[in-house]
């Protein structure tokens, strides 16, 4: 198993080992101590909730966060492909709006560790895409925040022209627009 820590603080791209034979393969999702070691999740943080999604290509979903209750996540694609992507929004880090991405899918058995107090947005690459992910919090519908998925000032380069995208995630502000209500950077943490 493989943690390589990416450009942005606690984001860590998990790269699983993976036992194929004659029957199909073998793999450790999730082995907590294993994952504690390699970064994640980072601050002793457990994981409380499971979710499960599917899209069809060219679906971009984010970029979400919640605010009082920020999420930690463990994102996976366990059916086709997607470009996954972590945005820091912590107000006065060192790499705020800055983002990384990955290419995550059913074939390299990828994962990415996006810490709380990033955004969190992914788009399908392939036909279809299933997409599950561990979370550090439960979610709370009324702590949502979002940013829209093509902010200049983040600058994000999607792989994908027209993305199909959700009412709510369109009308999404911009990072300006929200400033205030992200959360803070604690360098101690």
């Amino acid at each position: 198993m493989k943690f390589t820590p990416l450009k942005l603080p606690g984001v860590v791209l998990v790269e699983p080992t993976v036992f194929p034979d004659e029957r199909g393969f073998f793999l450790e999702t999730f082995h907590e101590r294993k994952y504690r070691e390699g970064g994640v999740p980072a601050m002793g943080a457990s994981f409380v909730q499971d979710n499960q999604s599917r899209s069809v290509q060219g679906t971009l979903r984010g970029l979400h966060s919640q605010r009082l209750r920020p999420q930690g996540k463990l994102v996976r694609a366990i059916e086709g492909e997607i470009f996954d992507v972590a945005v820091d929004v912590r107000r006065g880090s060192p790499t705020f709006a800055k983002w990384v991405g990955v290419t995550l899918s059913a074939e390299n058995f990828h994962q990415l560790y996006v810490p709380p107090g990033f955004m969190h947005g992914f788009c399908v690459l392939s036909s279809v895409a299933q997409v599950e992910y561990k979370c550090t919090d439960f979610y709370t519908p009324n702590d949502e925040q979002s940013i829209i998925w093509n902010d200049p000032d983040i600058g994000i380069e999607w792989p994908v022209a027209n993305p199909v995208i959700s009412p709510k995630d369109r009308a999404a502000p911009r990072l300006a627009e929200i400033l205030p209500a992200l959360p803070k950077y604690d360098a101690g943490v």
